[in-house]
């Protein structure tokens, strides 16, 4: 079973003029989002112009959480300032089920959106597996998905996966109408847990999904609340329980959307 392997806690350095940003002290990270030493931002390829338009999160300390799956070693730059910034085990569950079901779900060349990618694990694995990639959340964590995205796929996913805000309930067919965007899989990991937006959650979800559009949900499932989401849930989609994870009180599903 691939599972995280190791990680390493970093703190910013600090100088009389004020702390580094942990990505400028690692020196892995440039001013425009790109990888590599300073001056090597000519020689970034156009495509990756997608993965550059966020200024990179500005945490006080961070870790480098250290994965492997699909026989490619992944490194997250993960940090407990946010939760749009830490690998929650949903994330590691659904990595796993794709890597063992990638013929089966035909992942090569699928268009994928992940709901909430946060730190970007799951959405890096897809785009090994193949697919072509779009990973969204909310402004604030776009930065830290952006790195880790740029830092894991290239030179090693035929598709490099594009970053867009998406917020919840908001602004859906402004940004994403369904003439333009289709995807063949819909993937979220811990969306659901004790906040505010469920309900714009839910409604998301059933927008994004078109005939033929199948979602992929998988959730540790904490409180009440998570199990009243799931009984709504299952009144917008025909859903099947795909994988079970005791040990980890992780659920995976399966939703087609339902069409009156």
């Amino acid at each position: 079973m691939d599972v995280c392997l190791s990680s390493e806690l970093r703190e910013a350095p600090c100088t009389p003029d004020g702390c580094l940003e942990p990505a400028a002290a690692a020196g892995s990270l440039q001013e425009d989002g790109t990888g590599g030493p300073p001056g090597d931002s000519n020689k970034i390829e156009p495509s990756l112009h997608s993965l550059q338009r966020f200024v990179p999160t500005d945490y006080a300390s961070y870790t480098q959480e250290h994965y492997l799956f699909a026989g490619t070693k992944i490194v997250i730059q993960e940090s407990i300032e946010s939760y749009g910034a830490v690998v929650w085990p949903g994330a590691t569950a659904l990595c796993q089920y794709l890597e063992e079901h990638t013929e089966e779900l035909n992942l090569q060349d699928a268009k994928i959106l992940e709901i909430g990618a946060g730190p970007g694990l799951v959405s890096t694995v897809a785009s090994i597996l193949g697919a072509q990639v779009t990973a969204t959340d909310l402004p604030e964590v776009l930065g830290n998905l952006q790195y880790n995205l740029l830092k894991n796929t290239l030179k090693r996913a035929a598709h490099l996966p594009e970053v867009r805000e998406l917020v919840w309930g908001e602004s859906l067919e402004q940004h994403f109408p369904k003439s333009t965007f289709y995807y063949d899989y819909v993937l979220a990991s811990d969306v659901v847990y004790h906040h505010y937006f469920l309900d714009k959650l839910l409604t998301t979800m059933a927008y994004l999904c078109q005939p033929g559009t199948v979602l992929l949900w998988a959730n540790k499932f904490r409180f009440s609340t998570d199990y009243e989401f799931l009984d709504k849930f299952k009144q917008v989609f025909d859903t099947t329980l795909l994988a079970e994870f005791p040990e980890s009180s992780v659920k995976i599903f399966k939703g087609i959307l339902k069409w009156d």
